[in-house]
């Protein structure tokens, strides 16, 4: 057993692990429990928590990355990319706490490198400059990683049967005489709708980028 460990093999432990225990909850000697060796065995390839969320991240990155292929005939940049995030998004949501393992990790693997110049490529191709392509495609993707944080977030098993993000409990913790407009919104405001309100900033995030690129007075 001990001549397979590798970190590809301690992260993907890692990732059988998170939905029963969370984020939180996971540690080093859970996974070398996992996999059946002693913690001192795992660092001699991965040095700490950061290292191993790095490797868990690149596991779920690449998952996403490795179903990317270059826009197909009649696919716009903006079907595109929105399709990326998407892939990115399904990705995390298959782990419980997945985004959060994403957030604030380094990522380093030929998937995903392939990922990132299909994007500035499709966008190249599409009129933007480098610049504006390398500093639009983070903004769609950091979107995606913080919109599945707050979804994962609502449905938080820590929080048990008190969970606050139910529709029961906020009808009786806004009080819609004071605020009748948060309290009439309040489904969307905090995205209990979570797929159509993902979608709907997607939309905008597009958009934006779209505004901001080539256009007939904007070489």
């Amino acid at each position: 057993m001990k001549s397979t460990i590798n970190s590809e093999v301690i992260a993907a432990a890692a990732l059988r692990l998170l939905d029963g225990v969370g984020l939180d909850g996971l540690t080093m000697r859970l996974v070398a429990q996992e996999l059946g060796v002693r913690a001192p065995t795992l660092y001699w390839h991965i040095k700490n928590k950061q290292e191993l969320l790095d490797a868990m991240a690149t596991l779920v990155y690449a998952e996403a990355a490795e179903r990317l292929q270059p826009p197909g005939a009649g696919t716009s940049w903006q079907e595109w990319i929105a399709d990326w995030a998407r892939h990115l998004r399904r990705a995390m949501l298959s782990h419980r706490d997945g985004a959060r393992v994403l957030a604030g990790t380094y990522v380093n693997h030929p998937a995903v490198h392939r990922a990132v110049e299909l994007g500035l490529g499709t966008l190249r191709d599409a009129g933007f400059s480098l610049t504006d392509a390398a500093r639009g495609i983070p903004a769609v993707l950091h979107y995606t990683i913080g919109s599945t944080i707050e979804q994962q977030a609502h449905t938080n098993a820590a929080y048990g049967d008190d969970n606050p993000y139910t529709p029961d409990r906020l009808a009786g913790i806004i009080d819609a005489e004071r605020f009748p407009l948060t309290a009439q919104a309040s489904a969307d405001l905090l995205g209990l709708d979570e797929d159509a309100g993902f979608e709907h900033g997607l939309r905008l995030l597009v958009l934006g980028l779209q505004a901001t690129g080539p256009t007939p007075d904007r070489p």
